[in-house]
């Protein structure tokens, strides 16, 4: 799938379930402030994913009462790479054959080594 297929899927139709920024205050523990600073830390990611829908964040970042092991990295990465949040979630959660599977189920599944990989190198 080439990055003009990839943007042609909405992206609240490649990620789910969203939670507002309460909600994920609440799965993590932690309050609405520490949620913003968070997002504008890079350790997670939030767009609007529906118009009128306000920021939301995807709940598949969070995993057991915690950031999934590797988001923050794999943000930071792609942001260093000049991707914005709408972008890096889009590439996150696109399957790519080669993986298998979408970048943040890797993660989740603790096979982040590649995930990493391939980040670091669309600096390039």
């Amino acid at each position: 799938m080439d990055a003009q297929q990839k943007q042609a899927v909405p992206l609240a139709d490649l990620v789910g379930e969203w939670l507002d920024w309460a909600e994920a205050g609440r799965r993590l523990g932690v309050s609405v402030s520490k949620i913003r600073q968070l997002i504008r830390e890079h350790q997670l990611a939030a767009v609007v994913p529906t118009e009128g829908a306000g920021q939301r964040v995807p709940a598949d970042l969070i995993l057991d009462g915690v950031i999934v092991k590797g988001v923050p990295g794999v943000l930071t990465l792609l942001h260093d790479a000049g991707y914005e949040d709408r972008e890096a979630l889009a590439w996150l959660f696109t399957a790519d054959d080669s993986l298998p599977g979408r970048p943040i189920d890797a993660l989740r599944e603790n096979r982040g080594s590649e995930v990493k990989r391939r980040a670091q190198a669309m600096g390039f």
